[in-house]
């Protein structure tokens, strides 16, 4: 066996080994949507790295199926070719996610992206009969055809577009979001990219897997990082992060400044659940939760929003304007309700919210609870 082909194989069946574990421990680790679309991209990188491993081991005469080299090849190559275009697109609805995009939340926008999958499948088959994107010879010669460009640009056309929508995420000063989640997600498809090109243009220089399964494993690193602080459901922070959020403004906020923080309580959750189940009980917290995030994007500065246990939720953010956390409270309830209508939920969802601010001088227990009263007497309020 020739030697790229010994090297190929080694590389090919370690990066195989390496997203096969992270598939096995990945498995019931979450069932967040945005998680099950990683999931879908590990099994066609699996799908991905198996037919470029056959492929050159059928074309080094390592291998034989028992069929004509030349249809095996094909074969492999037009599997090769459809898992490329399936793992861009699980890798653009993951981030999609991952942003928390209104595109991912309508099934329509969804099935509209996957065109894009659809055109490369039917090329593909057309190709079996044509050559017009590439074609092996009686004697196993391997040829790209003279459209061959477009398995390349179609597929990437999902990372290119993942790339510049959250590159345009992070460079947009107007959004209040946690841009440290977001850099990852910029460079993550940077090395695959480089990886398929310098393939492209060296189709015996192994290198597209290895740098494929080094990339999904910093995905799921970050991913694992994601679970520790985010809740399942909403997709919000959790309790500890509203918590490291505060201490480290207290270690670093300047003189004069101020941290306001916003308790929400659904009102009536519990009637919610026992009337209509827990998994309206479910799309009411996601309807709340979003409610908190399109709130709160007026902010001048981001904000810390997070699912504080059952349904109680907070927001923190740093304003020297005391009108900004009331602003936002209006904004909250003024958002829940277009969500509520645009939802159609068959019960009404409002929620009661209290205020509290601090320049650091007191405990985020102390804070919380004078918020938590105020919450209360604005529930209170509510019933009269």
């Amino acid at each position: 066996m020739p030697e790229y082909a010994i090297l190929y194989l080694e590389i090919n069946l370690f990066s195989l080994a390496l997203i096969g574990i992270i598939l096995y421990k990945t498995n019931g680790l979450s069932k967040m949507v945005a998680q099950r679309n990683f999931v879908m991209s590990i099994v066609a990188e699996m799908v991905f790295f198996a037919s470029d491993t056959l492929y050159v081991m059928i074309d080094a005469g390592a291998l034989s199926f028992g069929t004509p080299d030349n249809i095996a090849k094909l074969l492999c190559k037009t599997i090769y070719f459809f898992s490329t275009s399936m793992m861009c697109f699980f890798w653009f609805i993951y981030f999609e996610h991952l942003r928390g995009t209104a595109f991912v939340r309508e099934k329509k926008t969804v099935r509209i992206a996957s065109s894009i999958l659809w055109v490369i499948g039917v090329l593909l088959v057309i190709n079996l009969f044509s050559g017009i994107l590439f074609y092996v010879d009686p004697d196993g010669g391997y040829h790209r055809g003279p459209f061959f460009i477009l398995t390349y640009v179609i597929s990437y056309t999902y990372v290119l577009i993942a790339f510049i929508r959250t590159a345009g995420n992070l460079l947009d000063k107007n959004d209040s979001g946690d841009k440290r989640k977001l850099l990852p997600l910029v460079l993550f498809p940077l090395a695959p990219a480089a990886a398929g090109i310098l393939q492209f243009v060296y189709p015996r220089l192994p290198v597209a897997c290895g740098v494929l399964s080094l990339t999904t494993l910093v995905l799921y690193l970050n991913w694992i990082d994601q679970l520790i602080s985010l809740d399942p459901l909403t997709g919000l922070n959790n309790r500890k992060q509203i918590s490291h959020f505060y201490d480290q403004w207290v270690r670093n906020h300047g003189e004069g400044d101020i941290i306001n923080v916003l308790m929400i309580d659904a009102d009536k959750f519990k009637s919610i659940n026992d009337t209509y189940g827990h998994i309206q009980g479910d799309k009411a917290l996601i309807n709340i939760s979003e409610a908190l995030k399109l709130g709160s994007r007026s902010l001048p500065k981001r904000a810390n929003i997070a699912r504080y246990g059952g349904d109680e939720f907070a927001v923190m953010f740093e304003s020297g304007d005391p009108e900004d956390a009331v602003r936002l409270k209006e904004n909250i309830t003024q958002k829940l309700d277009m969500i509520n209508k645009r939802t159609g939920i068959p019960f009404e969802l409002t929620v009661s919210i209290g205020i509290a601010s601090s320049d650091g001088s007191c405990s985020l227990k102390e804070l919380i609870d004078r918020a938590d009263e105020d919450m209360y007497e604005a529930k209170k309020a509510s019933r009269a």
